[in-house]
């Protein structure tokens, strides 16, 4: 049973059929003004409406990078670069939240000279948009805070953040690799928002693929140096397997969230919360729970249990869920997401993310109650070393 869907999706057999052709049959490059190149540049510009189609936004408006590490990249770096090396002062704002991607990159901008301040949630791991005021300078080029949380799924209130940003003087930009695909996002409706971040094996397409939305007439300067691919934006020959697979991917994901899939994922993950918690009776509780949040994700904490060891007792078992980010695995430090929403370091420790699939059934979420709460009193008998 793989409930770790926030570190990686299946590709779905949906996605792999549209693939298919473009790996032998259509291996043109979408550069090529023959027949073979056309051919690939129309499945391209075929999956880039269908992505602006579960955005709302115009498909000029999206970029294809190789995934959400660039994207977020590209973004943070592709505004402020140019304000550094033209020696200006430069102020950017994120919060303590976020992805190492979007962390990390705030880091390397703070030794290139460019102040950073890092937003502390609440207790329920939201980001007050007046915290964000407070900290905003004259000098403040950016703003960027996740729009799902990927260890808690904790939803911000991002139309009202990036107005807050706008207000200052400053753009808005938003990690939305969590949230794509399970929350509703209309780019024409949230108007402040001028960059997003998307990953497509976040949302059953392959690994390697991602979208940069740029709202119209927003500057930004690549990292990369090459052709004039993606309008200039990113230079490279387009992985035209890949972009097909998230253009089906988004088409599946519009036609799910049309259908009510958010909510009947919803159920299910309330489901297995309720019952883990009914099983498990004391010292168990959910870690942003009051909060809104995506509809697959729930951080539970356990006292008196060590996350990595409840993790593989349920992998022994056939499931299979992470102490935290994917990209944190093997880190000796407990989750910086928890920490700082004012958790010890304990419970951090005692904590795990487990996050449905679109293919999870209540069969198996009945099956990982009683796995989970078995788990949990094993380890909880067993004498401390």
């Amino acid at each position: 049973m793989y409930m770790d869907a926030n570190a990686t999706t299946p590709l779905l057999p949906e996605v792999v059929a549209a693939m298919n052709p473009y790996w032998m049959e259509q291996f043109g490059n979408a550069s090529s003004i023959h027949q073979a190149g056309q051919g690939a540049r129309a499945a391209v510009e075929q999956a880039r409406e269908s992505v602006a189609r579960l955005l709302g936004c115009t498909p000029a408006e999206l970029i294809f990078t190789s995934g959400g590490t660039e994207s977020d990249n590209l973004a943070i770096f592709g505004v402020l670069q140019p304000f550094v090396d033209a020696g200006e002062k430069v102020h950017m704002i994120t919060s303590a939240i976020e992805h190492n991607a979007i962390l990390n990159t705030a880091e390397a901008l703070r030794k290139r000279g460019v102040e950073v301040t890092l937003i502390p949630p609440t207790l329920g791991g939201l980001i007050d948009p007046e915290a964000v005021r407070a900290a905003m300078q004259p000098h403040t080029k950016l703003v960027t805070i996740m729009l799902a949380n990927n260890e808690t799924g904790v939803v911000q209130p991002i139309a009202e953040l990036a107005a807050v940003a706008h207000a200052g003087g400053a753009l808005f930009h938003t990690d939305a690799i969590q949230a794509a695909g399970k929350v509703t996002i209309d780019l024409k409706k949230l108007q402040d928002i001028d960059l997003l971040s998307l990953s497509g094996h976040k949302m059953y397409a392959p690994k390697g693929t991602g979208i940069l939305y740029l709202r119209k007439k927003t500057a930004l300067a690549p990292m990369l140096f090459g052709g004039q691919h993606e309008r200039g934006r990113r230079p490279g020959t387009e992985n035209v397997p890949g972009i097909v697979g998230l253009g089906k991917a988004a088409d599946l994901a519009w036609e799910w969230m049309a259908e009510g899939g958010p909510a009947e994922l919803g159920a299910l993950r309330d489901r297995l919360e309720q019952g883990v918690i009914a099983r498990v009776g004391s010292g168990v509780g959910v870690n942003g729970a009051g909060s809104p949040r995506a509809a697959n994700t729930t951080n539970m904490f356990f006292e008196g249990v060590e996350a990595e060891a409840l993790v593989i007792a349920l992998d022994l078992k056939g499931v299979a869920i992470s102490g935290g980010s994917a990209c944190m695995s093997g880190a000796t430090k407990p989750s910086h997401v928890l920490l700082s929403m004012g958790m010890g370091e304990v419970r951090a420790r005692g904590s795990v993310r487990i996050s449905l699939s679109r293919l999870n059934t209540p069969e198996e979420i009945d099956l990982a109650i009683g796995l989970i709460a078995d788990a949990v009193v094993r380890l909880r008998s067993m004498p401390a070393a």
